[in-house]
């Protein structure tokens, strides 16, 4: 990318944040405008997270100016718009390779440099984070700044005001800043607002509003009155009561794209001590037509052309695994009154755009909540209807606690539309669903099953509706092997799996979800026995006792971690048994698979065809050359 750079002189010339800082503040809306072009050229070769990033362009820049990064700590939340800071903290050249294999990182990565002070892949989780860093660095006697930059969504989050309710309550130097892109507050920015926050952040002001304290505390109704006047006038032109009343220092709300106005505001700001919050109002997808009309589809388009605005469709092999689950919640609902349709805030993501067209008054996107999304579904299961929470692998581990006490302990029918299990790709080690058999497999009253296909999927969600217990459907990203839906549903035995091939060489391949479809390959290979396990709870023990007696080991193939997944299921229940013989666990291995393609995460872990042959292979050879000297040696 640096031979392109002649079109960016100001950016050419910024190797870290201290290379922005010797730019006169005249030239930051040029650096702006550069920042923001080369963000549009550089995503659309490759594809990423792109309208929330050129939204934040110009807080970005004024952040790194008027802080000391990396001594200044910057915790950016959620990750995804943190693509400007990339670029300004020396990995520019490198951004055309981010979320490819051995490539950028999608979200701030501290392995990654220095200026990432926090790993930010879920939400939610930066005030909470800066807040430790500001005591840390009370107790230490250092004069370190933290800056935490929370938005587009994640201030919906409970965790969120849990932070900014503790850190209220402390002395703590905290900066948070609220980048605020919902559209429905535009009307407040302008010159009117940018001089609100002028003043409210300036010396003057704070003075004379820490000074009234001290003054009138004393006297309790004066006090009282006095501070009833202060949230009053404040009250009637701007949104800060509640974090005043949360113990912050609010000022705002203005033009996030002001870079000078920013710069200025931030200036003040730095020399307050105490809580503080700033609210600023983006604009998701600011300075790229398409971005700013429709910021939704381009959260985080693939490659573009970015003169034209098109997106390029990737080469599909089929309806998707989302889009199945979504065409079968609008079949059902249309049939059934009683369904309901939950999402965390992943409507598109999920498939679940036609169900909320179709059914708004059924649909509820209850923001990036998780916990609050299984409790609200469990709340509606008590009262008769049939809530459908869709959500990812690696959302569903943000509400464990109210899968165990809210749903399961209660043995409420709710039904888990678990997207996204196994390895995703892109997004990384924060997004891999890697964990989700492991952690729900141990909660009583739970059902767990894993489809092998398309059509399997669609009947295992049917079959969670008809059940009167907490039931998880699994699946991955993308698209499946191609087998053809039937329309009709009909209910699968309850943890029945199903014998698909019958082999001689005494191995048995005991293959559970997406695996399916490379294990049959190998199984030909091997002459092995195949079983498509379906069911992780409750297990099949008739059929794998039945092989166990009839072969000379097993191997367990699952895309989940190996530690406590459905592979242990089976060795547990072989133990239980008393039976002992052979078993190969294959799985996600014991470290965290790090971002890139869908292929190049599945190689990565073993779980390829490439990588599958050769581990069974490898281990079956050791099987029959023990074999071999024990009959040796008899």
């Amino acid at each position: 990318m640096s031979e392109g750079l002649d079109k960016y002189p100001l950016l050419q010339g910024i190797a870290t944040p201290a290379d922005v800082r010797q730019l006169p503040s005249s030239q930051l809306p040029a650096l702006a405008r550069e920042l923001r072009e080369f963000l549009i050229q550089s995503v659309s070769t490759r594809g990423g997270h792109f309208a929330a990033g050129l939204g934040t362009v110009e807080l970005t820049i004024a952040l790194h100016y008027i802080y000391d990064t990396p001594h200044d700590r910057l915790v950016w939340d959620v990750g995804h718009q943190a693509y400007p800071h990339k670029v300004l903290t020396g990995r520019r050249d490198l951004l055309h390779t981010i979320k490819q294999d051995g490539g950028l990182a999608p979200f701030p990565t501290p392995s990654e440099s220095e200026y990432d002070t926090f790993g930010v892949g879920h939400s939610s989780t930066s005030i909470s984070a800066a807040l430790g860093m500001a005591v840390a660095a009370a107790r230490a006697g250092e004069s370190r700044r933290v800056v935490a930059i929370i938005g587009d969504g994640a201030m919906t989050a409970g965790m969120a005001f849990e932070a900014l309710n503790h850190a209220g309550s402390l002395p703590a130097d905290l900066l948070v800043v609220l980048n605020d892109n919902d559209m429905s507050i535009s009307e407040n920015v302008g010159a009117l607002s940018n001089q609100f926050a002028r003043a409210l952040s300036g010396r003057v002001y704070a003075h004379l509003r820490e000074g009234g304290k001290k003054v009138l505390r004393p006297m309790p109704a004066v006090w009282e009155l006095a501070r009833r006047s202060e949230e009053h006038l404040k009250g009637m032109v701007l949104p800060g009561t509640l974090f005043e009343e949360l113990g912050f220092n609010y000022i705002g709300p203005m033009d996030g794209h002001d870079v000078k106005a920013l710069v200025s505001t931030l200036r003040n700001i730095r020399k307050l001590r105490g809580p503080q919050f700033l609210h600023v109002v983006t604009r998701k997808g600011k300075g790229y037509a398409p971005a700013e009309a429709d910021p939704i589809k381009w959260h985080g388009p693939g490659p573009f052309d970015p003169v034209s605005g098109t997106i390029f469709k990737e080469k599909s092999s089929g309806p998707t695994y989302s889009q199945i689950f979504g065409q079968w919640l609008c079949d059902m609902a249309a049939a059934d009154p009683r369904i309901i349709g939950i999402t965390p805030a992943m409507r598109e993501g999920s498939g679940l755009v036609e169900f909320s067209k179709r059914f708004p008054e059924r649909y509820f996107d209850v923001a990036i909540a998780e916990q609050h999304a299984v409790t609200f579904a469990a709340g509606l299961a008590t009262a008769g209807l049939k809530p459908v929470v869709a959500i990812y692998s690696t959302f569903l581990q943000r509400a464990y606690d109210q899968l165990i006490h809210d749903v399961a302990l209660q043995n409420l029918p709710v039904v888990f539309a678990v997207d996204r299990a196994g390895l995703v790709g892109s997004d990384g080690a924060t997004h891999q669903g890697s964990y989700d058999l492991s952690f729900v497999r141990c909660i009583p009253n739970t059902v767990i099953m894993a489809p092998a296909d398309e059509n399997e999927c669609r009947q295992m969600l049917y079959t969670a509706t008809t059940l009167d217990c907490p039931a998880f459907v699994r699946y991955p990203r993308g698209s499946g092997p191609g087998v053809p839906l039937v329309s009709e549903m009909s209910a699968l035995p309850l943890g029945k799996a199903q014998l698909r091939r019958e082999g001689k060489s005494g191995l048995a391949l005991l293959a559970f979800g997406a695996l399916v479809a490379p294990a049959a390959a190998i199984a030909e290979a091997f002459d092995a026995t195949l079983v498509n396990m379906r069911f992780v709870k409750p297990l099949d023990e008739e059929l794998i006792l039945s092989v166990a007696a009839r072969h000379r080991a097993l191997v367990t193939i699952e895309e989940n971690a190996v530690l406590g997944g459905a592979g242990s299921a089976v060795v547990e229940l072989l133990a239980a048994e008393g039976l002992s013989l052979p078993l190969l666990q294959v799985g996600i291995p014991d470290r965290f698979i790090p971002h890139g393609s869908r292929e190049g995460c599945l190689a990565a872990a073993g779980l390829d065809a490439a990588g599958l042959t050769a581990s069974i292979e490898r281990w079956w050879a050791l099987q029959s050359r023990d074999r071999i000297r024990s009959a040796g040696g008899a």
